[in-house]
């Protein structure tokens, strides 16, 4: 039996992450659950699951959570940073699933590695903002990290039972999100139902805007040179639009190694959960019989910079990636709150970045920092420039 903490139990991954266990009761225990403003949701979650402890981002939801919950439920009621710290770091649990999105899942993560506990990671942020800093920690510590990020996963099973140096390099697959074939003098059209609408992944607001950019797929190449420990100029990304390869690795030998599978996030999530064993999840194979051409292509840097930015982030190393993160988050945020346009995006990420200096081996209130300033950099030149 495992024990599990779910931070971000009410989003897409969460979710997921959700379904699988209750599909095998007698292989995991949900002992925490951490949410941020879906009271409704959690409340369902709590009364199918059980856990000993709940969390929420502020007291007022914990209030109304405790109002919504039949009395019989008994559940711990935390809120704020206190309340996933606690969750991350539960006594009774044995691995945390960090899937709160955006740079708030790394405080929760650190605390998790530093109580002891496995990670099954979908916080891309955790790595792109500290990718060092938790790498060591968990070397320190001998706990493991297993990715649920579909394309890392991939890259996980490719690498498994070969050797480092042999791998020549890590090909990074990509579905190019809504528009792919969408020409760049049609981008200045393109409303937020537009970049809502992926083609092949159901997602989380956020994530299906960074997606619709490319940066989402530009976090993944930073991610994975932490992850997998290997240099960015060897990661490249190919446009996969069906999203049947999730990733592939070539090797010194001219060898190929590739992950294939229907795009559904349910088999990295439960490969992270039950590693090495893989469980009967009675999902689909890909119909290759019948199914359409599989096409691959380069990404297109005009079209879509942010990805060319994270590159750019991703070998400077120090600050920078931190900095690209949270310029990133600002900008997406207005975006959702139609304050920009989609094409002003890349903009104030590439601002804030030019901006930044950039402090070469950070600790992590040097990262902190970073984070906070381009925050409020990229705030205010969005003021100034679009409201």
């Amino acid at each position: 039996m495992k024990y599990l903490s779910i931070l971000g139990s009410t989003g897409s991954i969460g979710c997921n992450a959700l379904a699988v266990i209750k599909m095998f009761p007698e292989r995991f225990s949900v002992k925490a659950l951490a949410a941020g403003t879906n009271v409704k949701l959690l409340a369902s979650q709590i009364e199918k699951f059980s856990p000993e402890l709940a969390v929420v981002i502020d007291e007022g939801r914990a209030i109304e959570l405790k109002k919504i919950l039949p009395s019989k439920i008994n559940v711990e009621i935390m809120c704020g940073e206190d309340g996933y710290r606690s969750a991350a770091t539960l006594g009774s649990v044995d691995t945390v699933v960090s899937a709160i999105i955006g740079s708030a899942g790394l405080a929760p993560t650190l605390a998790a590695i530093e109580a002891g506990k496995n990670i099954a990671l979908a916080n891309k942020e955790s790595i792109v903002m500290a990718g060092e800093i938790v790498a060591k920690r968990a070397d320190e510590k001998g706990i493991n990290i297993f990715p649920i990020d579909s394309e890392h996963s991939a890259i996980f099973q490719c690498i498994s039972g070969q050797r480092k140096e042999d791998i020549d390099s890590i090909l990074l697959t990509g579905s190019g999100g809504p528009f792919l074939n969408r020409p760049a003098s049609e981008f200045k059209g393109i409303t937020l139902a537009d970049a809502l609408a992926h083609p092949t992944w159901q997602m989380g607001r956020k994530i299906s805007v960074d997606s619709a950019t490319l940066m989402n797929k530009g976090l993944e190449v930073i991610e994975a040179k932490f992850f997998f420990k290997v240099p960015l100029d060897i990661i490249k990304v190919v446009i996969h639009p069906q999203s049947i390869i999730h990733s592939m690795v070539s090797f010194r030998d001219g060898s190929i190694i590739a992950q294939l599978g229907i795009p559904d996030m349910k088999g990295a999530i439960a490969y992270s959960i039950s590693y090495p064993e893989r469980l009967p999840l009675g999902q689909p194979t890909p119909d290759f019989i019948n199914m359409e051409p599989l096409t691959f292509s380069d990404p297109d840097l005009n079209k879509f910079p942010c990805l060319g930015l994270a590159y750019e982030a991703g070998r400077e190393g120090g600050t920078l990636p931190a900095v690209l993160n949270a310029s990133n988050e600002i900008a997406v945020q207005a975006f959702l709150g139609k304050r920009i346009p989609f094409i002003k995006i890349p903009d104030v990420i590439r601002s804030t970045m030019e901006l930044h200096s950039n402090v070469a081996n950070p600790d992590l209130s040097d990262i902190m920092e970073a984070d906070t300033w381009a925050r409020e950099y990229a705030e205010n030149e969005i003021i100034k420039q679009y409201n």
